[in-house]
């Protein structure tokens, strides 16, 4: 057989198996059935966020390093989760495998601290890889999206991969949990809404971002691997937090952002309490970025925080 035809078959192959890809394992998108991620600290809170960084490489674990500096309640992890080598390039990322030898020596130290997201990366084979790995951590399988609280704020895990626009199980549900008045809510999912970096505005988020404005102070998203604040949008405050390790995406000019960084690796620092959140984009190498606070509106009835 001549070394084309080879060549030609071999492409064939792997082009007709990507298409076909046997292995994605895609359960039924299974919707909130009580607690999941425990709630936390009343008073004060230390939460990390931060995503695109569960490779198993050096980088990762410089920005973990830094983290675990300081006792922290808990982490939002972003999503994305990657393998390697040809077998990850064929079939995708976020096998059991790449979770075992890629996210957890990075994170799994505390996973029980976790609160996670799924990424574009692990959501089409979750079966195999996100929901037996979390399964394991917390004792029952995890949602697709849920809430708990944290220091008197409602932290919201949403998910960008799972049904979300117009009539969406999602959204109705979201709508159900944001029903109380007052703003001291935080929302985070993989994919942002606004992004000055490579993937740019994601326009399908609109219906989940449209629930949000006088119910939410705060939304976390990762996907691109940047830094980004913008300034407040719909009375909403948006960080991107992609830098977890896994490269660099450039950033692009962008009125709406009110900082910007995409040469670090580093991790967004929450430090919330009851009607207000302290937040900083802390590098790898301990340098302290950007920070800034968000005021939340308190439910009707709450003691307001002491200065």
């Amino acid at each position: 057989m001549r070394p084309f035809v080879v060549v030609f078959a071999v492409l064939a192959l792997a082009v007709a198996a990507w298409v076909w890809r046997p292995w994605r394992s895609e359960p039924p998108v299974r919707p909130p059935r009580g607690a999941f991620v425990p709630s936390g600290p009343t008073g004060r809170a230390l939460v990390w966020a931060v995503g695109d960084g569960a490779d198993g490489g050096a980088a990762a674990q410089a920005v973990v390093a830094r983290m675990r500096r300081k006792r922290f309640d808990r982490v939002l992890y972003l999503g994305d989760v990657y393998g390697g080598g040809i077998l990850s390039t064929l079939r995708g990322d976020g096998s059991a495998t790449d979770f075992h030898k890629r996210y957890d020596p990075v994170y799994g130290d505390f996973a029980k601290k976790t609160a996670p997201t799924p990424g574009n990366h692990e959501w089409p084979q979750r079966g195999d890889g996100y929901e037996p790995y979390w399964t394991a951590v917390f004792g029952r399988p995890p949602p697709a999206y849920y809430d708990f609280r944290v220091a008197g704020w409602q932290i919201l895990s949403l998910n960008s991969q799972a049904p979300h626009g117009a009539g969406s199980q999602q959204l109705r549900w979201l709508r159900t949990r944001l029903r109380a008045p007052g703003t001291c809510r935080l929302a985070f999912w993989h994919r942002p809404r606004f992004s000055a970096g490579r993937h740019g505005d994601a326009p399908d988020m609109a219906p989940l971002w449209g629930a949000l404005p006088g119910r939410a102070a705060l939304v976390v998203a990762g996907h691109d691997h940047d830094m980004q604040r913008f300034k407040p949008i719909d009375g909403i405050t948006q960080y991107v937090s992609g830098a977890g390790g896994h490269g660099h995406y450039a950033l692009q000019r962008d009125p709406r952002l009110a900082f910007g960084n995409d040469r670090d690796d580093g991790a967004l620092r929450i430090e919330l309490r009851p009607g207000r959140a302290r937040l900083a984009f802390v590098s790898a190498a301990g340098r302290i970025l950007d920070t800034s606070t968000v005021r939340c509106v308190r439910a009707a009835g709450q003691r307001s925080p002491s200065a």
